[in-house]
């Protein structure tokens, strides 16, 4: 809660309300078709159904020490970041079925940790050998 630091910039903070809030409908219309995604594409690849409440948890609004704008900003930012971080995995889960192959690092890109497991970036010989032959057998 680093704005109690800033009072000073609470009329900053007031003007950024829209902005913040006006994520929710995108928010939301991703969770909509994320789950639609979810729900038939991993059932057709038989990939297991990623759980959910593991990484959405809406559980601060409750705390009674909390003023209700308090509560309201806690179930957005439970909600949206918990929703971010199930897309991801969703996302990476379908990464690791459809391609498999590491990203090439840089300077700027570091690949995230499920990358690990992938065929190495630009090895073709390892992609024939580990991919390509075992389609053909």
């Amino acid at each position: 809660m680093n704005y109690f630091k800033f009072p000073e910039k609470a009329v900053h903070h007031i003007a950024s309300i829209p902005f913040v809030y006006l994520m929710v409908f995108p928010i939301v219309i991703l969770d909509i078709f994320l789950e639609i995604y979810h729900q038939i594409c991993f059932r057709l690849y038989d990939l297991p159904l990623v759980p959910r409440g593991a990484y959405i948890k809406i559980d601060r609004h409750r705390l009674e020490y909390l003023d209700n704008v308090q509560k309201i900003n806690c179930v957005y930012c439970g909600y949206s970041n918990g929703l971010i971080k199930y897309a991801m995995v969703i996302f990476a889960e379908t990464e690791a079925y459809w391609c498999g192959i590491q990203h090439k690092e840089d300077d700027i890109f570091k690949a995230p940790d499920h990358h690990k497991s992938f065929l190495p970036h630009g090895d073709r010989d390892y992609f024939e050998e580990k991919i390509i032959k075992k389609l053909k057998d």
